[in-house]
């Protein structure tokens, strides 16, 4: 009996901390959406200052740790919860969700970024790069809001007992 106790003890830490970390995640996507996305899809290439002075900003580094140990976290979270049934069943669908969230921002939102990152800068607000600009502005606030019912997605798993029933 104290095994399994012990079992699922260690499946609801490691689901604990996964969790823990996506909301870190999202608690960073979140802030840059907020500041500073507004502030480089203002009017660019006028905007896009922010990538280009000596000290300018580039995340690549920050989000390929970020995501790297977070996606570490999710899969050992996975293997300590796969005897679970409800949560390994609920975490592959929110895996494949975050899998597909992942492979959305390889295919479009890190290239187009790094297109914008690779302009010169000029005084003027090209109409072309502003529409495009707002497009993955606006396209990036649903990636965001997806990534984050996900994070929610595993909140509500963690209620999942291996007993098939809910938690209150």
């Amino acid at each position: 009996m104290n095994a399994i106790i012990n079992k699922t003890l260690r499946a609801d830490q490691w689901l604990y901390v996964a969790t823990a970390l996506y909301f870190v995640m999202n608690g960073a996507q979140l802030w840059e959406t907020a500041i500073m996305v507004p502030a480089w899809t203002a009017g660019p290439p006028a905007s896009l200052f922010f990538f280009k002075t000596p000290y300018g900003l580039d995340f690549k580094l920050f989000w390929m740790i970020v995501h790297s140990v977070h996606e570490i976290f999710l899969l050992l979270a996975l293997f300590f919860n796969w005897h679970i049934r409800p949560r390994r069943n609920a975490m592959i669908g929110l895996l494949v969700v975050h899998i597909a969230l992942r492979v959305w921002t390889l295919q479009y939102f890190a290239p187009t970024l790094m297109q914008f990152m690779a302009m010169d800068v000029k005084p003027a607000v090209d109409p072309g790069l502003l529409e495009k600009a707002i497009m993955w502005k606006n396209l990036n606030y649903l990636r965001v809001g997806l990534y984050v019912m996900v994070n929610l997605g595993y909140v509500f798993i963690l209620r999942f007992k291996k007993d098939h029933t809910i938690q209150e």
